[in-house]
């Protein structure tokens, strides 16, 4: 009896340890497994960066997904990777004389108009970009995780700003969803901003600091998150080394991951994650969750 009352106590302990930690459940989904995150949604297989995106990788079975932040001329904060419309929507069709066709450049009503599925297949025409409020709610229902990038932050001044205060109003600054959040940029400056801003969030930079420059990089950012062909296992070890802003080792989330053989020599790196388009042949190659 004595044994099973200590091992319920420990059990406990450990749940309230995860509860509590900013970065608890951003960390590997098992030991010595990485964490497999569905890039702009499960985008090999539905259209990046919207909602039947996040939906394919929450019925394949992905708790956490990653997507892309820009905002339009009238300050509607949008889900959409490149700085241009022209990629992944009909934009050159619906507004032909308004080249090159930049996010910053259209009103979110302009944007709502546009198709931004039926590039991708014409099993997904008439799919629409997502407002961030839009995504956030979806990501809600799915019980999904989040790795957020703020984008090309150097043109949307005061993103960082909006952004959290958007992800306040939907609820997910709170200690219940803080676990479930991650947010990154390119920009160091811009990761910078968001840590000042809300000290107790999870945050990423997205590329390879030297070995040198991690110890100051350490003061605002929870993970370095490379693309995967500029890692070894001993720069994600010398990464391993060093505390974040939460006293916690920094980890290491490494992208873009599609193939079987480069998701296990990641994997055997030792990173925290791995980024991927494909995140069923990922789960796959490692036999993880």
């Amino acid at each position: 009896m004595h044994a099973r009352v200590v091992a319920t106590l420990a059990a406990l302990a450990l749940a309230t340890a995860a509860l509590v930690s900013p970065t608890s459940d951003a960390r590997a989904g098992e030991v010595g497994k990485p964490r497999v995150i569905a890039h702009r949604g499960a985008s090999a297989y539905a259209p990046e960066n919207t909602l039947a995106s996040i939906d394919k990788a929450a019925k394949l079975g992905f708790t956490w997904v990653e997507n892309d932040v820009q905002r339009t001329k009238d300050g509607e904060l949008v889900v959409i990777h490149d700085d241009s419309l022209q990629r992944t929507t009909n934009v050159e069709d619906v507004f032909p004389g308004r080249a090159p066709w930049k996010v910053k450049d259209f009103t979110g009503a302009e944007i709502a108009r546009l198709d931004a599925g039926g590039w991708f297949s014409p099993a997904y025409a008439g799919t629409r970009v997502p407002t961030l409020k839009e995504y956030m709610r979806r990501v809600e229902h799915n019980h999904e995780s989040l790795l957020l990038e703020i984008k090309n932050p150097q043109l949307y001044p005061g993103i960082e700003q909006q952004t959290l205060k958007l992800l306040g109003n939907e609820g997910w600054l709170d200690r219940r969803h803080l676990g479930r959040l991650v947010v990154q940029s390119f920009s160091a400056d811009s990761v910078r901003t968001v840590h000042e801003l809300k000290p107790a969030l999870t945050t990423a930079f997205l590329g390879a600091p030297s070995e040198a420059q991690l110890p100051q990089y350490a003061r605002f950012c929870d993970l370095v998150n490379p693309s995967y062909g500029s890692l070894s296992a001993g720069y994600v070890a010398a990464v391993h080394t060093v505390d974040g802003p939460h006293g916690r080792p920094l980890r290491v989330f490494a992208w873009t991951v599609n193939d079987a053989a480069t998701a296990r020599k990641v994997a055997g790196y030792g990173v925290d994650g791995i980024i991927t388009n494909k995140p069923d042949v990922v789960r796959a190659a490692l036999g993880s969750g």
